[in-house]
């Protein structure tokens, strides 16, 4: 059963850890996170950006698949679909789709504007049964084509889109999508720590977890950061494993080109890098 994620991200701010969302692109990448997620006996949130959403052919084909995965694979630990930044339309999407919790990116609006939307998809997201994030100042990199330059969210804007009741919230504190530059300055803890005073208990949102430092990682954790998103890294594990698989030949040994075994490296892959950043974020042993 899927579940909203205000509750396991209030019990990560309680208990000083990190539930990370993982995106998803397909049945192995589900599988493989939600196989993790119960091993692990840690809450999980399945990211599902719009342009993966439509690759799966529809938010509605998504949450079909993850919900019979669940019942099919016995998964007892909490599971949140999540759309992850979501225009307006797609955000109607998804709550029509079936799923659980969605993200309204309207970071790229002016801040009277992104209020005003906000403020109407919490209303209908609290009919539903719902949970909502929002995103104030962009993050950096390039995500389904949407460009930000690592910008750093304004306290007060954020306590504005906070004290519209949103379940968590994304702000931007220098983090960047994609992998990082040599050059990147890394996360603004002072940023952060005004950003927490002005919301208080509110689960806070890191976008662009994978290449940030495990000691970053720790100290945003330590001051309110509750959801922790990796995409960039399973993708990079996933490929070097298929790589490694097709350079040493097995796909051309017996019936080696068998999708099914293809891809299992792969898949195996990012069992292991969700476990560890499960570990990392502490959220192993909490469902």
């Amino acid at each position: 059963m899927l579940v909203p994620a205000t509750d396991m991200l209030k019990k990560a701010v309680a208990g000083k850890y990190a539930v990370g969302q993982f995106n998803i692109n397909n049945l192995e990448w589900t599988k493989s996170i939600l196989s993790t997620a119960q091993e692990c006996s840690s809450p999980v949130i399945l990211g599902v950006s719009e342009g993966a959403g439509k690759y799966m052919t529809g938010f509605k084909t998504v949450a079909a698949m993850v919900k019979a995965m669940i019942g099919e694979m016995g998964i007892t630990v909490p599971v949140a679909l999540h759309l992850d930044h979501g225009t307006y339309e797609g955000c109607l999407k998804c709550v029509e789709a079936g799923f659980s919790s969605i993200m309204f990116d309207g970071s790229h609006y002016p801040i009277e504007e992104n209020i005003a939307k906000t403020k109407e998809l919490v209303a209908l997201c609290r009919e539903k049964g719902l949970s909502i994030e929002a995103e104030v100042g962009s993050i950096g990199g390039e995500e389904d084509g949407v460009v930000g330059a690592g910008e750093i969210a304004d306290p007060n804007e954020c306590k504005a889109i906070a004290d519209l009741g949103v379940d968590f919230l994304a702000a931007g504190i220098g983090n960047i999508h994609g992998k990082y530059p040599a050059n990147w300055k890394g996360l603004d803890f002072d940023a952060l720590a005004k950003i927490k005073e002005l919301t208080g208990d509110l689960p806070l949102v890191l976008h662009g977890g994978t290449g940030i430092p495990d000691d970053m990682i720790a100290t945003a954790i330590s001051l309110g950061v509750a959801k922790i998103n990796v995409n960039t890294e399973c993708q990079l594990y996933f490929q070097e494993a298929t790589r490694k698989y097709i350079e040493e030949g097995k796909d051309l040994q017996g019936k080696g080109y068998d999708p099914r075994k293809l891809l299992a490296p792969g898949a195996a892959a990012i069992k292991e890098i969700v476990k560890i950043k499960m570990e990392l974020f502490g959220s192993v042993g909490k469902a």
